[in-house]
């Protein structure tokens, strides 16, 4: 008889993952969740420390989510928002999210995934331009070491070589500047605030060369998630964007990760103080039960929508699913949940914890830097504190620690060499104690397999 592992070999190709790996060792088969566990087919409990991939915001089982599912499938299970056509979720959902946004926004409209929602927002970008009669404005930037997505331009702007190899990416009139990392890149004795200053000196040499009349959009990550929780250097975001009003370049906010707390704010953009023309979420917007994105859009954006939209007689854009009744339900239902279980309040609560259990690990043999902000943390492990060489990617040791924590009980994430953290919101104090407990464990462990074998 085919077990399921099997199968799973046989049958599916895994994203973001090694194939002749998965070949050879086969899948972790999760069956089942509870509030911040998973557990998996051999009946192992495990601590998710991120949430799945940064989403399960609100835990596993959540009754008011499902419930909020059930019944919208009774009533309506989908109809198409195509022509005019509308249901009550999606409509209470985009209402919601004008509400509850950072800064005025003006409409909402929805996709099925933050690659999607970065790929619209691409889209309108040029449509814009094209409604403003500034058809050569048309470029766009992004950050070295960005993820925005796995389209074919949300992959372009994302700043991740692993991304591009072997796709031909990215497309043309994608463009990257400096990565706000100063753990890495700030020169020696250079200040935070020295640093943000030449790196948005740098943003501004490069919209020069290229001409500010070809450069229309600039994207960005409050907190750059994937790439190895960046954290801005302080200014920076504030410099950046009198940058960008100097030459009229829109700021499109990937809100993907940092949205609905993550931040220890409701966004990201209110934690670093950033006005955005659009934004983009998804994760959280739903705690990952079903699959839905938004993005909002400025007043601005939204009036040359409509220019464009009479010239040619329709807004030429959408998807099958887009403000799918089902997904928005569950969507509004998880937005109420944010507020009746006051996510935020315990946020603030545990992040303290949280930061300060991680940052103790930054004395580690094996621990270069520590970076996080409210409930998103990276630990980057490297073999020469002094020089900050990292290790050879031959020895996978961001995985052997994350294997190590999953043997302990503790699901953590590795990104080459950095460690990332992000469980979710509902997380206790006790359990935030839990994981800084492993991952001390863990890193011990491969510290002594490391001097025995080095």
């Amino acid at each position: 008889m085919t077990t399921k592992a099997e199968l799973d070999i046989n049958s599916y190709i895994h994203p973001q993952s090694n194939l002749t790996a998965q070949e050879k060792f086969g899948p972790m088969i999760i069956e089942g969740g509870e509030g911040v566990h998973v557990f998996d087919d051999q009946g192992n409990k495990y601590l998710d420390s991120v949430a799945g991939l940064w989403c399960v915001t609100l835990g596993y089982n959540n009754q008011a989510i499902k419930d909020a599912a059930a019944k919208q499938m009774d009533e309506l299970p989908y109809f198409q928002t195509f022509a005019n056509k509308s249901n009550n979720p999606t409509i209470e959902l985009a209402a919601k999210l004008l509400e509850v946004a950072p800064v005025p926004m003006s409409k909402v409209i929805f996709q099925n995934s933050g690659s999607e929602a970065v790929d619209t927002a691409i889209k309108l970008v040029w449509y814009y331009q094209n409604a403003k009669g500034k058809t050569g404005k048309k470029k766009i930037i992004g950050r070295h070491g960005s993820y925005h997505g796995t389209t074919i331009a949300a992959a372009s702007l994302t700043g991740l070589p692993l991304m591009h190899a072997q796709f031909d990416l990215p497309i043309e009139g994608i463009l990257h500047t400096d990565n706000p990392n100063f753990y890495r890149f700030a020169n020696e004795g250079e200040t935070e605030i020295e640093f943000a200053d030449r790196c948005v000196e740098n943003l501004e040499k490069q919209i020069l060369q290229e001409d500010p009349d070809t450069i229309a959009a600039f994207f960005a990550e409050p907190v750059m998630g994937t790439g190895g929780v960046i954290v801005p250097p302080d200014t920076y975001f504030e410099k950046l964007q009198k940058v960008l009003k100097k030459y009229d370049i829109l700021l499109i906010a990937d809100e993907v990760i940092c949205g609905f707390g993550r931040t220890g704010n409701y966004w990201g953009c209110e934690t670093y103080g950033i006005k955005p023309d659009m934004i983009t979420c998804a994760k959280g917007l739903s705690s990952a039960y079903l699959p839905i994105s938004a993005l909002l859009v400025s007043e601005q954006i939204y009036q040359a929508m409509k220019k464009g939209s009479d010239k040619v007689g329709i807004f030429g854009h959408g998807y099958t699913y887009s403000g799918h009744p089902v997904c928005a339900a569950v969507a509004l239902e998880t937005l109420n949940q944010y507020d009746e279980l006051n996510t935020l309040d315990n946020i603030k609560k545990v992040a303290p914890l949280f930061q300060q259990g991680l940052h103790s690990f930054k004395n580690h043999s094996l621990v270069g830097d520590v970076r996080g902000v409210g409930l998103m943390a990276s630990i980057e492990l490297v073999k020469d504190k002094k020089t900050k060489d990292g290790f050879d990617p031959a020895l996978m040791m961001g995985r052997k620690v994350e294997d190590a924590a999953l043997s302990h009980g503790l699901i953590l994430r590795a990104l080459g060499n950095t460690l990332v953290f992000a469980p979710p919101f509902i997380i206790s104090k006790d359990e935030v104690e839990k994981i800084i407990e492993i991952v001390g464990l863990s890193l011990n462990e491969v510290l002594s397999w490391y001097e025995e074998n080095s």
